[in-house]
């Protein structure tokens, strides 16, 4: 019962319950639990792990930015006298409530909590955990890159482009003029990226450095300065923005094409191939296999590897990447459902090219 207008804080329930209003009149908006990254939600270890950190009346987008999609996600009901909604067990939701308003609450455990066992809650929490984490990868993994930023789609721009770096020889029979002109302007901007892309790698790490130090020491401000870096990490790996969107079997030819020149090729996976771009890499890698015989498998990959003096050293760029990328998604599964932090491990401070 409220004598004046009440504004609730947007929270879950852990329990069912059922809203019946007596007299009076109430409006309900409603989210449904996959709508928690847009809501912020409070560290779970805290008190009010429960409820968003976004403000009801004014958010600031500027510190929570997924917080602008949240109305895409919510429905609102308007309760009168004698009406009831059904809020189920962790479905967030912001009541406001007029003058003199009554309301009854019924709350009761639901079925799926009361039949878990609690031995089976580690169990459970590893794959839930790891489900998150899978649906993070594949969205990353699908999303198309920005535009590229040159025009660069025409066999007589590539050669006079690339006079300079002299990579290749655009002879009439050059596999390259079967690609397609997407594919040789994402083959001009890679092989760009590379040759000036030291630069761009070093001030990648001192960005990602950066953000380390500031989780670790500065952990009053961790929730709104993690909040409010919420940019896409594809778009943070320029190398994993240009083979996104090429086929797998183009992609093939690119690389067969760059293996003309092992140390660019070399540099690309060494040095320039960021966490994003080794996960796309790989992933590519397995689209190519599904659509070509074993031999012609074997004989990429005799090729591919060939141009590097160690090719144990190929084989760790990648899967070191690939396991650095899986962790900034575990971060960012953190972040986004259970409101908490935590720090790159030390093995994956420093790139280390053995």
């Amino acid at each position: 019962m409220n004598k004046g207008h009440l504004r609730s804080s947007t929270h879950y329930d852990p329990h069912h319950n059922l809203l019946c209003v007596v007299s009076g009149r109430k409006k309900v908006t409603l989210w449904p639990p996959s709508a928690s990254p847009f809501l912020y939600p409070l560290p779970v270890y805290g008190e009010a792990s429960n409820h968003s950190s976004v403000s009801v009346e004014e958010p600031d987008y500027s510190i929570y930015t997924r917080a602008r999609y949240m109305k895409e996600y919510s429905e609102t009901v308007i309760l009168n006298c004698s009406d009831v909604v059904f809020i189920p067990e962790g479905w967030y939701h912001q009541v406001d409530s007029d003058d003199l308003t009554i309301a009854v609450n019924f709350w009761w455990k639901s079925r799926i909590m009361t039949q878990m066992l609690e031995h089976m809650d580690a169990y459970y929490l590893r794959r839930i955990m790891s489900r998150l984490v899978d649906q993070e990868m594949s969205i990353m993994a699908q999303k198309s890159p920005f535009g590229h930023l040159k025009d660069c789609t025409d066999i007589q721009h590539m050669a006079k482009t690339l006079t300079g770096f002299q990579l290749f020889n655009l002879q009439k029979d050059s596999p390259l003029r079967t690609l397609e002109p997407s594919t040789l302007q994402a083959l001009y901007e890679l092989i760009s990226l590379v040759h000036d892309g030291a630069e761009a790698v070093s001030q990648m790490d001192k960005i990602e450095a950066t953000s380390q130090n500031k989780s670790s020491n500065q952990r009053d401000d961790t929730d709104t300065s993690a909040a409010a870096d919420d940019s896409s990490l594809l778009d943070k790996d320029p190398v994993a923005k240009i083979i996104l969107p090429v086929e797998p079997l183009e992609l093939r030819t690119m690389l067969l094409a760059m293996h003309t020149f092992p140390r660019t090729l070399e540099n690309l996976i060494l040095n320039m191939l960021g966490p994003v771009g080794a996960e796309i890499l790989t992933r590519k890698f397995d689209e190519m296999d599904q659509q070509t015989t074993k031999e012609e498998q074997s004989e990429f990959y005799k090729i591919f590897y060939s141009v590097f003096d160690d090719q144990y050293a190929a084989m760790d760029a990648l899967l070191n990447g690939k396991e650095l990328f899986s962790f900034q998604i575990f971060q960012n599964v953190l972040d986004k459902y259970l409101g908490v932090h935590v720090d790159r491990p030390s093995r994956f401070v420093t790139r280390t090219n053995q």
